[in-house]
């Protein structure tokens, strides 16, 4: 089957996660990914347990480079350095992810590499932009981005999310930059310098906050699972185990109430517009969780889906898995015999393959 990206090669000089996950992506959708590697120990995230796989792998490696080669080149020596110029001179892509300046050094930087391949789209992802030396790792932007300061169960407790969300993030940034640039390319004949930066990915991503602190000079706080513009938006105790309810409108509380058995509530002038839940948030989520706790989650679950009221059980991964299975949701695919999270991007014509699993170094 031809993916959308077939023929497209891509000389991947990223480590760790948010350079891989964004060449695994385009890999993902054909694209012939080379992942250069230090001899002897290889991706930092091959190390990165446990858990490890069956054959002593890190499952954390497993997770972003898939249908990649790899070949081990040590960039200092000159016969493996010059190994990389080759493969770069051919590349249509180049992503790397080494502290500004270090490409250069090694006589790889955009600047060498357009020299002879001026349609290369180079894509350099960094901590802090070019400007800064400081290395980007998600847990450190997490906490000077400011995510921290808003997660977590109060003020003064900054709490780290549950996975490297700032790595996926700037992955997905790098890879729309990648594809935006072929596209500048195939009209015109013209490669580019694609670069995006932890930090500024962070700040885009955090939306509503960002534009809520810039706007209107509110300054986040933490406050649990609670949303600062919508009630009820949070985590409840139902009888047997929580889950959430997201009401994003008026209508929805109406359903809410009818299906609690308090219509009144939504009559009630306190609680009738979502600024006044906001208001009266204190007086309304205690009288709700008092409600649910005469059923378990799972019914209330299904009694506020039959009525358009977005909610849910709050469930480990275990649960998350068969629950999209559940839903009829390809969540999990078969790749060369282990498991791997499928590809959530769509496509008709060209939909993503799993051709190969995860290289071995030099593979």
């Amino acid at each position: 089957m031809t993916g959308a990206l077939d023929g497209l090669l891509i000389a991947d000089f990223g480590r760790v996660l948010a350079g891989p996950y964004a060449t695994m992506l385009l890999a993902d959708l054909g694209a012939d990914v080379v992942k250069i590697e230090r001899p002897g120990s290889g991706d930092d995230t091959r190390q990165w347990g446990p858990p490890f796989d069956a054959e002593g792998v890190a499952t954390y490696y497993q997770a972003v480079n898939r249908n990649k080669r790899s070949v081990a080149l040590d960039l200092r020596d000159a016969a493996d350095r010059a190994r990389a110029v080759d493969l770069v001179a051919r590349a249509d892509v180049v992503v790397e992810n080494f502290l500004p300046g270090g490409m250069d050094r090694l006589g790889l930087g955009y600047d060498d590499v357009r020299t002879t391949n001026p349609g290369v789209i180079y894509c350099s992802v960094t901590g802090f932009g070019r400007g800064s030396s400081l290395p980007g790792y998600d847990l450190v932007v997490q906490a000077v981005g400011g995510l921290m300061s808003m997660t977590g169960p109060a003020p003064g407790e900054p709490t780290r999310a549950g996975v490297a969300v700032v790595d996926v993030l700037t992955g997905l940034h790098a890879a729309v930059g990648i594809l935006a640039a072929l596209r500048h390319r195939d009209r015109t004949g013209e490669g580019q310098r694609v670069e995006v930066d932890l930090m500024s990915c962070l700040l885009s991503s955090l939306v509503n906050q960002s534009s809520g602190y810039l706007l209107a000079d509110v300054v986040p706080q933490a406050m649990g699972n609670r949303h600062p513009s919508l009630v009820p938006y949070e985590v409840f105790q139902a009888r047997d185990k929580p889950l959430v309810i997201a009401c994003g409108n008026d209508r929805q509380f109406r359903a809410l109430a009818g299906v609690l058995g308090q219509r009144a509530l939504a009559d009630d002038e306190r609680y009738a517009t979502n600024p006044r839940r906001v208001a009266h948030r204190e007086e309304l989520v205690p009288i709700i969780e008092d409600l649910l706790a005469s059923a378990d989650a799972q019914e209330w679950c299904e009694r506020m889906a039959a009525v358009g009221v977005p909610a849910g059980p709050v469930n480990d991964l275990a649960e998350a898995f068969a629950y999209a299975d559940r839903l009829g949701l390809s969540a999990v695919v078969d790749c060369a015999g282990g498991r791997q999270v499928a590809n959530p991007i769509g496509l008709s014509a060209t939909p993503a393959t799993y051709r190969s699993a995860p290289p071995a170094l030099g593979e």
